[in-house]
């Protein structure tokens, strides 16, 4: 079911529910930067196969992105898509546990959670990290030559050509939006209805939040804050080949969340939800699993994430238990 929802500032959102209003779990999946819910939508095709009506699971496009409001570039914070989340929780999840996703920028909301909305905390039975960064971005290299100019130049020029060019124009010629894509942003092997997917969503993009998302990405450190999700089940999966929250981001991140778990999966870039998507959705399944055990009269159940570790095999190594 399709809905809208108005922000603290005025943006109106647009927001997908699935499954009964009184669910016993909800699962709430935030996207990345220049993308929209689509990105979630294997892992929600999987969830509904497996539980129906029974599991309530609530996707949004973030502000700017999608079908929601653009916002204006100062509005482009992580503090204000953490708000955003609070008030999708407050309008569309079940009382009771929730599991929370995130990919990318979507991971950095689920950090901020604890400062901008804390009450919402004893409430989360299950964290998945999904190529995401704890902070020093700034570090981060893309794999390319002369790396401080290369890297911000990138979002200025997709920015420009948002502002210059139609979007049917755009699409036409997406050459520097596929390179994006192609080069950046995705690892092997590359499945073309994936990439043209996140290629059209990178298009359809507004100029404001590219820039003003990455002004925010450069200034993201939220380390110290992670602790407030220990012992909370969390997992952190990361592709060997993702060039814009490479390996040692998860490291540290997993290491930040006492109890956190992390996989490396061999061979992915930086979208795993649609490069990975049955890792993604394994281990998203055992969160689940585990919500619904304790919220049934069970114990916290991390056995379901061991599980999955072993059911997808090669695709995943160096699971690590840190903490």
């Amino acid at each position: 079911m399709r809905h809208t929802l108005t922000t603290h500032d005025g943006l109106t959102l647009h927001v997908t529910t699935h499954g009964r209003a009184d669910a016993a779990v909800t699962v709430l999946l935030a996207h990345c930067w220049t993308a929209d819910e689509e990105v979630w939508h294997y892992q929600v095709r999987d969830l509904l196969d497996r539980y129906g009506a029974d599991l309530r699971v609530v996707t949004w496009d973030a502000r700017g992105h999608g079908r929601s409001e653009k916002a204006p570039l100062e509005a482009c914070t992580i503090e204000n898509l953490a708000r955003d989340l609070g008030a999708v929780v407050d309008a569309h999840a079940a009382n009771g546990p929730l599991v929370l996703a995130g990919h990318s920028i979507g991971g950095m909301t689920l950090m901020a959670l604890p400062e901008i909305r804390p009450d919402l905390v004893h409430r989360i039975r299950g964290l998945l990290f999904v190529s995401t960064s704890s902070g020093e971005l700034g570090s981060v290299t893309l794999g390319l030559p002369d790396v401080g100019s290369a890297r911000k130049l990138i979002p200025h020029v997709l920015a420009l050509r948002a502002r210059l060019l139609t979007r049917r124009e755009r699409r036409r010629t997406p050459s520097i939006e596929r390179y994006v894509v192609n080069r950046l942003l995705f690892g092997e092997p590359l499945r073309l209805r994936d990439a043209g997917l996140a290629t059209d969503q990178l298009i359809c993009c507004p100029p404001a939040t590219m820039e003003g998302f990455y002004r925010d990405l450069m200034a993201h450190e939220r380390l110290a804050g992670l602790a407030a999700y220990d012992d909370v089940p969390a997992v952190v999966l990361v592709g060997s080949a993702d060039r814009l929250t490479p390996p040692p981001h998860a490291r540290r991140l997993a290491g930040g969340i006492r109890g956190a778990r992390l996989l490396v999966a061999p061979g992915a870039g930086h979208y795993l939800p649609l490069e990975r998507s049955d890792l993604v959705s394994e281990h998203l399944v055992a969160l689940v699993e585990g919500a619904r055990a304790e919220r049934s009269g069970g114990h916290r159940l991390l056995e379901g994430a061991e599980a999955a570790a072993h059911q997808v095999g090669d695709e995943a190594v160096g699971a690590d238990r840190l903490g």
